[in-house]
């Protein structure tokens, strides 16, 4: 069962969620780049490049993903029905340990989605994505045969976690975040194959440190269980919507 949450701290917590969810955020945020696209195809790869990029500084993670783009040509689905990506050096550099052999991995492997269903949104449909207790895990899991059948078997933690029982699935889930929460404001909400009650709160180090000083969890690991309990809390604010909470675990304590 999730624990109460005190009045005073729900009401600080929807304050600065509101306060966060601006669209004076996106400028300085990663959601940034899959804004400049109208195609789903663009938005989605360029979603997920971002968000598998996001780690460290948010200056860092904006500067590769812009040159990453560049690289593309600004056009990454063509970039990716092109091949263009197996041209590169493996040994490039793209950000920090995500060099162009783990690009050239992902590529592949939505290259092969793209070839079987028009979209990502269409394979989270086929799969029914959506109906399932955790959504995210179920789609990186289905996903992963494509990367694994398009890579010799291979798979690519710089892409997308392995130890799916235990991740917290940080980045995915915050893609997720931006392709599925549809309140006009900074998110995009271009997917319908999973709703935005079945999304799951984004974990890292911050948001972890933060949660559990406001004692919303207790659990010290940034792990799966810790993301459904930290979630399971969150849904009791607000069933339907309970990741816009992630604007104000991210910016209490960030001087956003």
């Amino acid at each position: 069962m999730a624990r109460q949450i005190d009045p005073q701290l729900a009401l600080m917590l929807e304050e600065e969620a509101a306060r966060i969810n601006s669209p004076a955020f996106i400028k300085d945020d990663p959601v940034q780049f899959p804004h400049r696209f109208t195609d789903l195809r663009d938005i989605e790869i360029t979603a997920l490049l971002s968000a598998m990029i996001a780690w460290g500084k948010r200056t860092m993670i904006c500067r590769d993903a812009e040159r990453l783009l560049q690289l593309m040509n600004h056009e990454p689905y063509l970039y990716l029905k092109e091949e263009a990506y197996e041209e590169l050096d493996d040994r490039r550099n793209i950000h920090r340990t995500f060099f162009a052999s783990d690009l050239k991995h992902f590529m592949r492997g939505m290259r092969a989605i793209y070839s079987r269903y028009s979209s990502l949104d269409a394979l989270g449909d086929s799969i029914k994505a959506g109906q399932h207790q955790t959504p995210a895990w179920r789609l990186v899991e289905e996903i992963a045969k494509y990367m694994g059948a398009a890579n010799d078997d291979r798979s690519d933690p710089q892409c997308f976690p392995t130890n799916l029982k235990t991740t917290a699935l940080k980045r995915i889930n915050m893609a997720l975040r931006w392709l599925v929460r549809d309140d006009g404001i900074v998110d995009l909400g271009v997917w319908h194959s999973i709703p935005k009650s079945k999304l799951y709160i984004p974990l890292d180090v911050h948001v972890g440190n933060v949660s559990r000083q406001l004692g919303l969890i207790d659990r010290k690991s940034n792990d799966r269980k810790t993301v459904e309990q930290l979630t399971a809390v969150l849904r009791e604010l607000d069933p339907e919507d309970p990741v816009k909470y992630d604007f104000a675990l991210f910016g209490i304590g960030a001087g956003v």
